[in-house]
């Protein structure tokens, strides 16, 4: 009987193990359900129809591996071909490098030939999820950069030009070519977005009629300016009210973190889509300022501005630099603004969208020499993402631990402090004393 009895405890124990190693099941009996996917990140995740590599880059020490595990495993429950590996930094520092990987504790998402990091400051159900709905956007989204006028190039590896910024959108799944209107004088409708970046010599009236036709029929627009002249871009940012101050921009307080006067330093930002949840800083080289009066039909709000120590400098930038009322143009200063309208084509309803565009006061800071500084490179990735109508952002509520907090009212804590504190200990005590004087008349 003994045997027998034993005999089948261990079975039934094997066969628990079996089943907690085969099957899976968890609860998350918490009030707002904070151990678990929104529908939204459940929706995202399940649209991805190839495998998810991610490839975490953290170090054994500390409770990152802990926590990076613990978030993608909730993936892991709707999409089980999601395969986390981790590298220790400090084991492989050539993978790290080959990855271009900065932080201790960031990701690497591949999917198909698309590619995408996460920083360990933003890694939260909200920004995972934003990246796998860009990750699995379908359909081919090309961005044509105006050539002919000596810009910027998304090819060419000298300083000046885009080359590293362009290889990282194709990472992610982009297109990009070269658009000489000379050569071909039209600009193609299947575009994501125009760019125009920083041209050096004077547009042809005729390039600037089909810039302004390509607006008109509702195509986006990237225009990285720099200050100085426009090159016959005078009627482009006209149409789209917009006004570059003559000068530079310096500020006092950046320069003693660049030792530049025009070299400006944003750390904060407002709500726009672009830059919401956007925590690293970015520098900006040389920049022009930028006054924004929305044209009618459009809204129009700012991405970056500076401190209210910074000022449009209209002078000489040899020598001492200092503020010169009646001359300069006191900060805080617009670096860059966006402008959207609801555009039909038609008119008919059916085909009614957002039409999008992003003006800025410096092309520098997306060029090769500038773009691996601080968050240049998250902030031009993020531009090209919400002009291609790619940002599909997903607003994920915080869960906040209601039941965590417990406010007590004087009374209460009072009443609870008599009752835990003396009432029960002294009529333990006294329950004890009674029952040992009973036993000692017995």
């Amino acid at each position: 009987m003994n045997v027998s009895f034993v005999i089948l405890f261990l079975v039934a124990i094997g066969l628990l193990q079996w089943l907690g190693r085969e099957y899976h099941l968890q609860f998350d009996l918490t009030q707002n359900n904070r151990y678990s996917l929104s529908p939204a990140s459940i929706a995202a995740v399940e649209r991805l129809t190839e495998p998810l590599k991610i490839t975490a880059f953290a170090s054994r020490r500390g409770e990152s591996r802990r926590r990076i595990r613990e978030i993608i495993e909730r993936y892991r429950k709707h999409k089980p071909d999601i395969q986390l590996d981790f590298v220790d930094p400090d084991v492989s520092p050539d993978r790290v490098r080959a990855a271009g990987i900065k932080y201790d504790g960031e990701l690497l998402l591949e999917y198909g030939t698309a590619k995408e990091t996460l920083s360990p400051a933003s890694l939260n159900e909200e920004t995972i999820t934003n990246a796998l709905v860009r990750l699995g956007h379908r359909g081919e989204r090309w961005l044509a950069f105006l050539s002919g006028h000596g810009e910027r190039s998304p090819d060419r590896q000298a300083n000046f030009d885009l080359s590293t910024w362009a290889s990282k959108l194709r990472q992610r799944g982009f297109q990009t070519r070269v658009l000489a209107l000379g050569d071909h004088p039209q600009i193609p409708k299947n575009i994501s977005a125009l760019v125009i970046a920083g041209p050096r010599t004077r547009l042809l009236a005729g390039e600037i009629k089909e810039i302004e036709k390509y607006i008109k029929g509702g195509g986006n627009l990237l225009w990285l300016s720099d200050p100085g002249p426009l090159h016959g871009l005078e009627p482009i940012a006209e149409m789209l009210g917009i006004e570059f101050h003559p000068g530079v921009i310096v500020d006092p307080a950046s320069a003693s973190l660049t030792s530049s006067a025009t070299a400006i330093v944003v750390a904060k930002y407002g709500a726009h889509p672009i830059v919401r949840n956007f925590a690293d800083a970015t520098l900006f080289p040389h920049a022009a300022g930028i006054s924004l009066r929305a044209p009618e039909g459009w809204r129009g709000s700012v991405l970056v501005d500076t401190r209210p120590t910074a000022w449009v400098e209209t002078g000489s930038l040899k020598g001492t630099i200092q503020f010169d009322k009646g001359k300069d143009i006191r900060g805080p200063v617009n670096l860059g603004v966006a402008l959207t309208r609801d555009y039909d084509g038609d008119n008919d309803g059916k085909n009614k969208r957002e039409q999008r565009i992003v003006i800025l006061g410096d092309g520098d800071f997306l060029s090769n020499t500038f773009i691996a500084n601080a968050g240049n490179l998250e902030f031009g990735l993020n531009l090209v993402n919400w002009l291609s109508m790619d940002d599909a952002y997903v607003n994920i509520p915080r869960r906040i631990a209601r039941d965590r907090n417990l406010n007590l009212s004087r009374t209460s804590q009072i009443t609870i402090a008599a009752v835990f504190l003396v009432i029960l200990p002294l009529s333990m005590v006294g329950t004890g004393v009674f029952i040992w004087l009973k036993r000692r008349k017995r």
